[in-house]
C-alpha cells in the first residue's frame, strides 16, 4: 500500500492567515454565525423621515408584483395614512400586498386604516396579539422593520410608521433615525426575515406572484458591498445576534462607534466594550440625552457609565431629539445597521434583523453621520459623573432587577 504525502493547501494544509481586515471580518462572521455573506449589493443610507419615507413610499407606489412589509410600530398621523393609502392602492391594482404588524407595538393603529386596507385586499396579519397569548409569549415581540418590493429592493433599519419619525431631527418632535435601502442578493435575506414571522401568523408562505428572481446589477449600477443578513429570534441560550455583536466588538482594532436608542446591556457586553478600549480601540457610544421615550431603560444603561468611562469609553448624549438609530461601525471598514438595540430585550427577547456590511464607502457615510450627531451631543465627563446625585444612583439601582426585560 502506497501512502501519498499531501502537499499544499489544496491537499489539506491550513490556509494562510487572512491579512486583509475586511476578508478577516467576513470569514469570522460567516464561520461563527454560519450564514454566508453575499456580494454585489448596493446600499443607500437614509437619514431621518425626510429621506426615509419618500424612498419607501416611492418603492411601494412603483410596485408591480409584490409588497411585503412588517413593522413593530404603526401608530397614528398623516404618515400612517399615507402608507395605508399607498398599500391599499397597490392592492387594488392587483399587486399582492402583505402587512405584518406586531400585536403590541402597533396596537395604536387607527381602525379606519385597517378597514381601508382590508377593503382594498391588503393581507394584514398580527404577530402575537397579547390577549391571545401566555405571559411568556407576550414578552417576545417582533421588532423587525422590513419592506420588500417586487423582490428587488428592500428597506430595513430603525424607523416605525408614525409622526415621531417625520422631519429631519430638527426638534424633539422629529426623531433621529437611520434606515437603509438595499438592492442585490442581500434582499433575499431581508425577505427571509419577513417570511419567518409571516409563517407564524399565516399558512400561505408564497404564491404564484412570487417570481424568485435572480439578483443582477441594474444598468449603470455595480454594487460592491458585502452583506450578511443576521436574524435574531426569541429563544433560550446564546443567539446569532449576540455572536454578531461579540465578533465585531472583539475584531475592532482602531475605532468602534455605537449609536443606539436603548442601551441596557448585561455585564458581559459592557466588559467587551471595556476590553476593546483597554487594547487601544477608540470606543464611542452615542445615546439619547434629555429626550428619551424610555427613561427606565436609560437608567439601566447609566448604571454602567462609571465602568465604561473608567476604561476610556467615550459616551455622548444626543441633545436635539430622541436618538433612535441602531448603528455600529468598526475601523472604517464594516458596519452593522438594522433593528437591534444594544439592550437585553433586543438580544434575548425580540425578533430582530441586522445587516453586517463590509464596505468602506457605506461605512464612511455612517461615520460621517455619527460625527455630525456627535457635534450636537454632550459628552459625559467621568469626574462629574462620579459625583452624580444620590437620587440618580438610587434610580439606577432600582431598575437593576428588571434590566433583562428592558
Amino acid at each position: 500500500m502506497t501512502t501519498v504525502q499531501a502537499n499544499g493547501p489544496e491537499q489539506g494544509a491550513a490556509a494562510p492567515v487572512l491579512g486583509d481586515p475586511r476578508q478577516r471580518m467576513r470569514r469570522r462572521l460567516e464561520r461563527l454565525i454560519g450564514i454566508a455573506a453575499t456580494e454585489g449589493n448596493t446600499l443607500v443610507p437614509l437619514r431621518n423621515g425626510d429621506e426615509i419615507f419618500p424612498a419607501m413610499l416611492g418603492a411601494v407606489e412603483a410596485a408591480r408584483h409584490t409588497v411585503d412589509m412588517m413593522t413593530f410600530v404603526y401608530w397614528r398621523g398623516e404618515i400612517a395614512r399615507r402608507f395605508a393609502r399607498a398599500l391599499a392602492d397597490r392592492a387594488r391594482a392587483g399587486v399582492r400586498v402583505r402587512l405584518l404588524l406586531d400585536g403590541f407595538g402597533s396596537r395604536l393603529i387607527e381602525k379606519d386604516l385597517l378597514d381601508l386596507m382590508d377593503d382594498a385586499g391588503v393581507e394584514v396579519a398580527w404577530f402575537r396579539k397579547p390577549l391571545w397569548l401566555s405571559p411568556f409569549k407576550q414578552n417576545h415581540r417582533c421588532h423587525r422593520k422590513v419592506l420588500v418590493v417586487d423582490e428587488e429592493v428592500a428597506f430595513t433599519g430603525g424607523v416605525g410608521i408614525a409622526e415621531e419619525w417625520c422631519g429631519d431631527a430638527r426638534n424633539p418632535g422629529e426623531w433621529r433615525d437611520t434606515h437603509v435601502e438595499v438592492r442585490g442578493p442581500a434582499v433575499d435575506g431581508i425577505a427571509a426575515a419577513f417570511a419567518q414571522n409571516w409563517a407564524e401568523c399565516r399558512p400561505d408562505l408564497f404564491d404564484d406572484r412570487d417570481r424568485f428572481v435572480q439578483h443582477v446589477p441594474r444598468d449603470g449600477e455595480e454594487g460592491g458591498a458585502v452583506v450578511q443578513v443576521v436574524r435574531g429570534s426569541a429563544s433560550f441560550g446564546w443567539q446569532d445576534m449576540q455572536t454578531l455583536l461579540r465578533v465585531v466588538l472583539e475584531s475592532a482594532e482602531h475605532r468602534l462607534r455605537l449609536a443606539t436608542a436603548y442601551f441596557a446591556p448585561d455585564a458581559y457586553f459592557v466588559d467587551l466594550l471595556c476590553a476593546a478600549a483597554r487594547r487601544g480601540v477608540r470606543v464611542e457610544i452615542l445615546l439619547p440625552g434629555p429626550h428619551t421615550d424610555k427613561r427606565v431603560c436609560q437608567l439601566a444603561g447609566q448604571n454602567f457609565y462609571e465602568d465604561l468611562l473608567a476604561c476610556g469609553v467615550r459616551i455622548l448624549h444626543y441633545r436635539p431629539t430622541m436618538m433612535h438609530a441602531k448603528i455600529l461601525t468598526v475601523d472604517g471598514i464594516a458596519s452593522l445597521i438594522g433593528s437591534t438595540n444594544f439592550n437585553r430585550r433586543s438580544l434575548d427577547h425580540d425578533e430582530e434583523v441586522m445587516l453586517a456590511v463590509i464596505d468602506d464607502d457605506f461605512t464612511a457615510r455612517l461615520d460621517q453621520h455619527f460625527e455630525e450627531d456627535a457635534a450636537l451631543s454632550d459628552p459625559i465627563e467621568e469626574r462629574r459623573w462620579r459625583r452624580r446625585a444620590l437620587p440618580q444612583r438610587l434610580l439606577e439601582a432600582a431598575v437593576t432587577p428588571v434590566r433583562r426585560f428592558l
